[in-house]
Formats: structure tokens, sequence, C-alpha cells
């Protein structure tokens, strides 16, 4: 495990400190939980973004005539 010190304001501090103690842990893991979400928000995204990328890549054609109308859309009967 790494160690990694952080400077941080006064009130900022104190707030997070509040909060972990309301939480029953400490700041090193408030921060811990943090890092630990922006790394898996991130893998999110990138895997959001190939997956789009690939679909994408699998449409080789697209007509505006190839709509559904409305009530195809909503799944009533056309009259």
């Amino acid at each position: 495990m790494k160690n990694l010190t952080v400077a941080v304001p006064d009130e900022v501090y104190r707030l997070a400190r509040v909060r972990a103690a309301e939480s029953g842990t400490s700041v090193s893991a408030l921060v811990t939980a943090y890092l630990k979400s922006l790394a898996s928000g991130s893998a999110e995204f990138d895997r959001k973004a190939q997956l789009q990328r690939d679909v994408l890549a699998d449409v080789t054609e697209f007509r505006a005539g190839d709509r559904l109308s409305r009530e195809e859309v909503h799944d009533r009967a056309v009259r």
C-alpha cells in the first residue's frame, strides 16, 4: 500500500473528519473510496465508449425511410 500526502484547507479537513466520524470510518478510508470511484468511473466510461464504437461500426446502412411510424414505436394499431 502506498502512502499519500495531501494538503487541504483546514476547514475541508475538519469537515472530512466529521463526515468520517459520522460514517464510523477514517478520513483515509474516505479518500481511498473516493479514488476508487474515480478509477472505476473512468473504466466504465472507457467501456461504454468502446461499446458505442462497436455498435456504430456495425451500422452499415441507414435510411430515413426505414424509421418506424409513431404508432409502431408505441405499439399501437394502425387504422
